[in-house]
Order: structure tokens, then sequence, then C-alpha cells
């Protein structure tokens, strides 16, 4: 079987649509996938709801999807960084489904492992809880949270072989591995490819038995989302 495609465009062809569920892997602007996002912006599907821990920037990642309108829905932990997402959602056009960031990672993971609910304190006493089965455990308030399984999950990796077996780098790794294995079908956008055998099978961070998609985007512009550097100083010391 094949998975890999020669672009982000034909990787998404035929597998996503109006209305659908996603996930996208990610946390801020940190090991997004570019190409496959600007991709399914330019896919034209709508009325999406989409899993990721934010919605990027204005202009970049997510954003780009929320400028077109083509995002009806969030599940996210963190937008603070979003003024067109603010805009929205504060003036009704856009639903925003509020999850703890621990909560929705473990949302993602127990999907993936075929769990199809947990519970958990966090958020007991909150809006978070509103409307959810709640327990006692030990004296203590749990509110049951509902397994993600998307239809597709978009997400990045640094390195894979052919069969899909990837390798993530440093923090880049994130939201990714969980929306991969939550995915029913996965697409993972990587910087560089190998041959199968290539990758130590020690060296391996997700089996490719999660991945389906396979598409190659070598040099990815990752944009820093806050750059901050230290003032140069001009003064001089002394011997």
């Amino acid at each position: 079987m094949n998975k890999v495609y020669p672009g982000a465009a034909a990787a998404l062809d035929g597998i996503v649509r109006d209305g659908q569920l996603l996930a996208v892997g990610g946390f801020g602007l940190c090991g997004i996938p570019e190409a496959l996002i600007e991709a399914l912006r330019d896919s034209g599907a709508r009325d999406l709801t989409v899993i990721s821990n934010n919605a990027g920037v204005d202009g970049f990642g997510l954003g780009k999807l929320l400028e077109t309108r083509q995002i009806s829905k969030m599940i996210s932990s963190y937008v603070g960084e979003n003024k067109e997402f603010e805009r929205q959602y504060l003036a009704g056009e856009l639903e925003l489904e509020f999850t703890p960031q621990g909560t929705l990672a473990e949302k993602l993971r127990a999907g993936g492992a075929g769990i199809p609910a947990f519970f958990t304190r966090t958020g007991v006493g909150t809006v978070v809880a509103e409307g959810k089965e709640t327990k006692e455990f030990d004296g203590h308030t749990y509110v049951m949270e509902r397994s993600l399984n998307p239809e597709v999950s978009l997400v990045k990796a640094f390195k894979a072989d052919k069969s899909g077996n990837l390798v993530f780098r440093r923090t880049a790794r994130n939201f990714n591995p969980a929306a991969a294995m939550a995915g029913k079908l996965t697409v993972v956008e990587v910087e560089q490819l190998v041959e199968v055998g290539e990758i130590d099978p020690d060296d391996v961070h997700l089996p490719g038995i999660y991945v389906h998609r396979i598409v190659v985007n070598a040099n990815p512009e990752k944009r820093i989302e806050k750059r901050t550097i230290t003032p140069a100083t001009t003064e001089k010391k002394g011997a």
C-alpha cells in the first residue's frame, strides 16, 4: 500500500468534506501541519468542527480557515492569540467547546486507545462540567468526559519512513501523536521521508499503523508565535 502522496492537496483529495470533525496537531504554531492546513483551506470544505489546542494566530495556521469562515466550531483549550477567533466567538458566529488542556489531550488519547469515556476531577463545579454526568469516587466528585474520534486527523512529524513510522522533534511532538492515534484517517506532513528500515525501531515515536497518508514539506515556514530577543548592549566593560 503506497502511503506517499505528491502534495498536500493530493493527500486530502477525496477525504475532506463539509461538516466534518477533524483534529489538527500542534501547540500554538509549534508542530502544526502548515501545508495540510493550507490545502484544507483550498479544498473549500466548510462547516468544519476542528479539535486543536488553539486556533493558530491571525493569518497563519488555523487562523487561515477562520478568515475564510470554514470553521463553525472549535474544540480547544487556549484561544487568546487570535483576534478573529475572539471576534467571531463574541459575535455568535463561532461555537466553542472549551476544554481544559490535559482533558483535551486525554480525550484524544482515549479515542485512540478505544476508550469511550473517562472520569476526571478537572472542571468539576465550573462551566466545563455543565450538562455532563458526574460521579463520586473516594469522596471526590468526578466529571465524565467523552473521548474524541475525528474523521480525519492532520498532523506534523519531523521524519517518516514509507510505512508511516514517525519521528517527532522535541516540543513539536505535543498533541500530534494523540491526534494521529485518534483519527479514523490520519494524514501526516513530514520534513524528511526515508526508506523502510532506515529508522531504528527504538527511535520510532508512533508506529505506521496509525498513519494512512504521507506528504513531504521539506521547508516549512515554522513561524514563531511570539518572537522575543534580548536587546543588544553597547556598554563596554573595562579590563
